[in-house]
């Protein structure tokens, strides 16, 4: 595989705002589009009934944070390809992004969601270059940070959509041999990723 070239090479990080603004502002997904879709899917999940008898997410079953997050990563592209099938599908094969952009791949879109209530992670292999794994790992992403189940919170909310452009060398690997998830480092969360929504 043939890794992407980075928008951001050889930019300096003091201008990567500038240069995220201006591949969002290219991109086919506008954001009332993602925040609208985003929100749309999250409801859905709750109006869902699962098995027999019928049971509810939220009032019978109180998945945890990952099988929200599996809802969201699953749902969204489905939604959008049911929207707009001559533009947008889920991914077909293990080397293509979540939700695939069907007139031009390299604007394919990772989805990646999370309970923190700022930060996404992902696993170790995304701290490694696409010649290493099956997806490259550059390109553009969908961000989702959600409220989980407590007694506190009975009905979770979305808190955070964010959508930018990372690569592979803004993730940094568990050091540990056993970890196998890897965050984002501080300058590409905070300069490669644009805040499309934040709850109340």
């Amino acid at each position: 595989m043939t890794p992407v070239l980075s928008p951001y090479h050889g930019v300096h990080w003091s201008h990567w705002e500038d240069t995220t603004r201006a591949l969002f502002k290219a991109h086919p997904l506008a954001k009332h589009k993602i925040v609208d879709v985003v929100l749309d899917v999250w409801q859905s999940i709750f109006r869902s009934s699962i098995g027999r008898p019928k049971a509810r997410i939220g009032r019978d079953l109180f998945p945890r944070p990952q099988i929200m997050a599996f809802f969201l990563h699953e749902l969204i592209p489905l939604r959008l390809a049911a929207q707009h099938p001559r533009l947008w599908r889920r991914d077909e094969s293990a080397e293509e992004k979540d939700l695939v952009y069907v007139r031009e791949p390299s604007l394919s879109v990772e989805i990646k969601a999370s309970s923190h209530k700022s930060k996404v992670f992902g696993n170790r292999s995304y701290a490694q270059p696409a010649s290493a794994t099956k997806k490259d790992k550059s390109g553009y992403y969908l961000t989702v940070n959600f409220e989980k189940f407590s007694e506190d919170t009975p009905k979770p909310a979305i808190v955070r959509i964010r959508f930018g452009w990372l690569d592979h060398s803004d993730w940094i690997g568990q050091a540990a041999a056993t970890g196998q998830q890897a965050h984002l480092r501080s300058t590409a969360e905070k300069y490669k990723l644009v805040d499309l929504y934040t709850g109340e």
